[in-house]
């Protein structure tokens, strides 16, 4: 990793607390690492360890927390032009094509209707849709509409995609398929990649490193270099340093899941 002044986002001893008829709920503590321009990072952990709660403090939707989140080494509070944030619930307009959906950001920032429509066919084609920008989420898989999330979030020109499980409620093939899709778009598009996952073998996929979470409250138990060679086929997965990688992480993770 980089230093610090020149790492695009940093997260400095983060801790959230909630209050409660019980007492203080700590659901992250003291978290603290940074990413680099174009790294892709992601990270893993338990049911409750706090993952989505990092990800909603970093992208601005909570606040009221403990610690810093910097872009560039600038301290941000709230949401920020520089951060995109792609969902793991449906999130498509059903009652706009895709191309309206994919220019919707761009029509908050006020580009003309004409500009904005070929912006937004351009990330449609970028995702793997050319020919559908016409097409209501309705006539798409769930795979495609999710993939119009990723093109709207692209739109706006974020430096940091924030993604919260975005493959979560997808079958397992059509999910195989939308992480070679994310690994193309990234290194087209060039961006800096936070992702969330449940899964290992999606973690060590998709990332140049993973961040493993303890139970709650959610700390950075061990971060792990993904040091396997770009560009990465699916085939990967089946290699001996793949499945020792496998191996690592899920024994750093296992006494962290509660059952």
């Amino acid at each position: 990793m980089t230093p610090a002044l020149t790492r695009l986002l940093d997260v400095e001893h983060i801790s959230k607390r909630y209050a409660g008829a019980g007492g203080a709920l700590t659901a992250v503590d003291d978290i603290s690492f940074g990413v680099d321009p174009g790294e892709f990072v992601s990270i893993i952990g338990p049911s409750g360890c706090g993952k989505s709660t990092l990800f909603n403090i970093i992208g601005g939707l909570i606040g009221d927390y403990e610690g810093r989140v910097a872009v560039s080494g600038a301290t941000i509070s709230g949401t920020h032009p520089a951060i995109g944030m792609v969902f793991q619930e449906e999130s498509t307009f059903p009652w706009r094509t895709v191309a309206d959906n994919v220019a919707f950001p761009l029509e908050l920032a006020g580009v003309p209707r004409r500009e904005r429509l070929e912006r937004a066919e351009s990330f449609v084609a970028l995702v793997g849709l050319h020919g559908f920008g016409h097409r209501y989420p309705a006539e798409l898989s769930g795979g495609m509409r999710q993939r119009v999330a990723i093109a709207r979030t692209l739109a706006s020109e974020p430096r940091i995609l924030l993604m919260d499980e975005p493959f979560a409620a997808l079958d397992a093939q059509t999910r195989d398929l939308m992480q070679a899709e994310l690994l193309r778009v990234w290194r087209e598009a060039r961006k800096t990649v936070l992702f969330v996952t449940h899964q290992i073998d999606e973690a060590i996929y998709l990332s140049d490193r993973v961040m493993v979470m303890s139970k709650r409250p959610g700390r950075a138990k061990k971060i792990f270099a993904i040091k396997l060679p770009r560009p990465r086929e699916y085939e990967m997965r089946v290699t001996p340093e793949f499945n020792d990688l496998k191996l690592e992480i899920w024994n750093t993770l296992k006494d962290e899941i509660v059952v």
